[in-house]
């Protein structure tokens, strides 16, 4: 992990600009990280194809909110978002998928595939290898969570790498088959954010996964409106899944992407 800027932001949170290899991010750490006591990280996820630059505010707020809790954060920049180069066919499905929402028709199983699929293989390694070299880091500790979006990314990574402990969840989005088939693999807590009325997402899809995933303790919050909508007491509850999850208390670390 090469740091190539770092700067200090209000309340004593230090964000780091990085590299690894061709993956960039930021990190955030909270004050306490300066102490001999190492603190948990969440690997915050973000919608694909946006790019960090764009979500920078909101990935920023995202990050003093874990900060309060004591928590460090970190987000990496997806496949094909930004100045990456783009995922192949991952525009024509985009205009596939949207054009059948319009028209209100359901995306063919194999829009979906081209559009989801190429970015969880591709960010599902991504994320492995920076959670490697954070954890190699003196001031972060073993416990790490996954939060926000895209959700198929979150759900493989929650089923494969037992270094996440928890996951907190954004149903905005469409999904594979195969991403049904990995919930059942998903045994951590889980803190599920559905906006009933998200109009880029298939209610019906989000509630058959939720019913698939395998975690003993899984919490499906929903509230009413757009995908933009979420009201800030949603953030409020899933910080104190975090709180429950990572060990720490207070702030509000949101799930919504």
């Amino acid at each position: 992990m090469h740091f190539t800027s770092e700067q200090n932001l209000d309340g004593g949170l230090t964000e780091r600009e990085f590299t690894i290899g061709d993956i960039s991010g930021i990190m955030w750490t909270p004050p306490a990280a300066s102490s001999s006591a190492p603190v948990p990280l969440i690997l915050m996820g973000q919608p694909g194809g946006i790019g960090m630059r764009r979500m920078y505010s909101r990935l920023a707020a995202r990050a003093r909110s874990a900060a309060a809790q004591g928590f460090a954060a970190i987000s990496i920049e997806a496949p094909g978002a930004g100045d990456r180069t783009p995922l192949p066919g991952a525009a024509a499905a985009r205009a596939d998928l949207v054009r059948a929402i319009s028209v209100g028709e359901e995306p063919g199983e194999e829009v979906i595939d081209q559009l989801i699929l190429p970015l969880v293989d591709q960010a599902v390694p991504e994320w492995q290898t920076t959670l490697d070299e954070a954890l190699a880091l003196p001031e972060i500790g073993e416990r790490t969570a996954f939060s926000g979006g895209v959700i198929a990314i979150g759900v493989r990574l929650a089923a494969i790498d037992s270094r996440i402990v928890a996951a907190g969840l954004f149903a905005g989005s469409y999904v594979p088959r195969t991403t049904l088939e990995e919930a059942r693999r998903v045994t951590i807590p889980l803190h599920v954010l559905l906006q009933w009325d998200d109009e880029g997402n298939e209610r019906r899809m989000a509630l058959d996964l939720f019913d698939a995933f395998g975690s003993t303790e899984k919490t499906l919050y929903a509230n009413m409106g757009g995908h933009t909508g979420v009201p800030q007491f949603a953030g409020e509850d899933a910080a104190r899944f975090f709180a429950r999850h990572l060990g720490s208390v207070g702030g509000g670390e949101c799930a919504a992407s």
